[in-house]
Formats: C-alpha cells, structure tokens, sequence
C-alpha cells in the first residue's frame, strides 16, 4: 500500500512494529511474547502475565495494592477513566518524554494494580461501606483480591473465571483502545493520561461492550427453546449476531476456545444453550461470510464472567481491568520508539470559495 492509499480506518495500514503479541492468523493461536496463552492459563495468575507483557518477566508482576475510589461518576467505566487520569496528577507522574523507562514501567505498574482496585470499588457501590485494606490484601491472587474489594468474599469458582478471562483478553495487538494508549503515549503524556484515554475508547460497544449483549441473546434463545430458529428471526430482521467473526482470525479465535473449555469445568448453566446457538449461528453465517462465522472472544466471554456472577453492565470495566497488560507493555514499547502519531488525511471538501457564497 501506497503512502497515499486511503484505508478507511487504518484498516491493514502497518504502523508500528511490535514485540508485545502475536495473533496468529491462519493457525487459530495467540501467543504473548512468543508464549501460547493456552501454556499460560491455569499455570500462572494473571498478574504474572500483566508482568510477562510489561516486563518480559513473571516476576515481579502486578503489585497487590488497594486505591480508594473517592470519585464517583455513576458508572464503572466512567469512575475508571476519571480515577486514572486524576491519579496522573495526584501522584504527580512525570511525563513520559522527561522519565526513564524504569519509571514509566513503575508509573504503569501502579497505575494498573489501582485500575483493578477502581473498579472492583465502583461495582460495589456507593451504598456499601468499602471492604477494609487488610482484608482486601489478604487475597492470593489478583481475581481474590479484586472479589474481596467488590464482595468481600472469595468464591474459587469465580476467581477462576476472572483469572481465566483476563489472562485471555490482556493483550491483542493493535485494537482501538491500544492504539489510542499509543497515540497519547507518542506526545510525551504522562501514563494516566495513556491508561485514562484508552478507557475511553474501549467504552463504545463496538470494541469492549459485546459481551454486555450476549446474555440477552441467550436468555432469548432460551425463551424461544430453538436456536436455528432464532438466528433466521434475527438475520430476517437484520439484527447483528453479537459475538461472531473477528478482523484477525479467519477461523476459530483461540481466546474463545479457551474461555469455552473454562465455561464447561465450571459448569455454566449456560453451555447448551451456548452452544446450539454457535452451531446455529456458524452455520447460518457460514453462507454469506465464512470467514466470519466462528464465534470471538466476546461470545464465549460473557459465559464466563457469568459464571463469576458479573453483570452483563460491569463487562467493558472487566475488560479494561485486562487490558492495563496491554495497553501498558504498548506505551511502554512507544516512549521507546520516540514517535510522535501523526496520520494524513485527504481532504474532500469545498474547493474553494468566498463566505458570501455560504
């Protein structure tokens, strides 16, 4: 492609070189910094992973640590984005063209332990006095921790279903909100600003919000008792079959095949019917786009993290809580780099004219 070439979106537009993540396109595999996720699920907790992306390193990982939440906005997306960005200046992060790697990676660190802490606060609400520190702190893993804040309680089920859902979304290559964590790493911000900015973009239900729609499509696959059914009322009516087809994967998506073997050890109510609407689905897809018809990681999502009991609501905070992997090894990788992000555009318009003409 021409430098002049106009990609609607970027689509296909090569504009960094990473060494973070590697989606395999044709062989239905992902691995972080060369290591498969399927090696990484049930053998290290999600923190360890965090430190895998970010450091290179299982050690030292992602911190234990509790962040008051002391602004409230009335969402936990929102309460996040506002906290991190707020924690840029309360904690008077440098920005990243003044400090050293080593600092931006401690920035990055803190900032990402207190991302989980945010948002398990903001799900349990104004309404309940706040889990004390000590008893938050006495969880093992990152996915207790974050159940103590938000219940104040561990059920091992659900921190697995956490754990497993985080480890499968933390990284996956140049998304919308990734990109945008770079954009704003690539003009010297500092690292809240980063975290806080790519928040915002994983906010609109074209990229975090799927899984949030997924549950209703069950319940109402369910309320109907025939999938194959249900999926030719929805195309007739042109509805969007959520959780189908991936830009990256022309086949079936690793991280869903993963978070389905996850669904059915825990015993998810939900399998069956879950999975008579992916044959449905597939199948019916299938005809007029084959290399959309495999169900995504979003799909098989939203049947984990109900079995941890998170509301279809909370999803995009959950995804954000994974994502801080990511979206931290990438600021990282582009305060390296040293680039600022400065796309072209053609400019279509008016050609030139005079104001009376208006």
């Amino acid at each position: 492609m021409s430098t002049s070439e106009y990609s609607p979106g970027l689509a296909g537009v090569i504009a960094f070189e990473t060494e973070i993540a590697e989606p395999d396109r044709e062989g239905g595999s992902l691995r972080y910094r060369g290591v498969d996720i399927e090696e990484l699920v049930g053998q290290v907790p999600f923190e360890q992973v965090w430190g895998l992306l970010v450091d290179e390193s299982l050690e030292p990982g992602l911190p234990a640590a509790h962040c008051e939440l002391d602004v409230r906005t009335g969402g936990p997306m929102s309460d996040l984005q506002a906290m991190l960005a707020i924690l840029g200046g309360r904690w008077n992060l440098g920005q990243l063209i003044d400090i050293d790697d080593d600092t931006a990676k401690e920035d990055l660190r803190r900032l990402s332990a207190a991302a989980l802490s945010i948002v398990a606060q903001s799900a349990r609400g104004p309404d309940r006095p706040p889990v004390p520190e000590a008893t938050v702190l006495e969880g093992e893993t990152a996915a207790e921790r974050f159940l103590l804040a938000w219940r104040g309680e561990v059920d091992e089920r659900h921190a697995k279903a956490i754990d497993t859902y985080w480890i499968c979304t933390a990284e996956h290559g140049l998304n919308a909100s990734t990109f945008t964590a770079r954009v704003v790493a690539s003009t010297g911000a500092d690292c809240g600003a980063a975290l806080s900015a790519a928040v915002g973009a994983l906010s609109g239900p074209l990229h975090g919000g799927a899984p949030a729609r997924v549950l209703p499509m069950l319940d109402a696959v369910a309320a109907l008792g025939d999938a194959e059914r249900w999926v030719e009322q929805a195309l007739a009516r042109k509805e969007r079959i959520m959780g189908f087809g991936h830009r990256v994967y022309r086949a079936e998506d690793p991280r869903s095949r993963l978070l389905k073997r996850t669904a059915k050890e825990l015993g998810s109510p939900r399998v069956e019917v879950a999975e008579a609407l992916e044959r449905a689905a597939h199948e019916a897809i299938a005809k007029k786009h084959p290399d959309h018809s495999y169900t995504n990681v979003e799909f098989w999502s939203a049947i984990v993290l109900d079995v941890a009991q998170v509301p279809p609501a909370l999803a995009p905070a959950m995804f954000a809580c994974s994502r801080t992997a990511g979206w931290s090894a990438h600021v990282l990788e582009q305060k390296r780099l040293g680039v600022l992000v400065r796309p072209s555009a053609r400019y279509v318009g008016p050609g030139a004219r005079s104001l009376q003409s208006i």
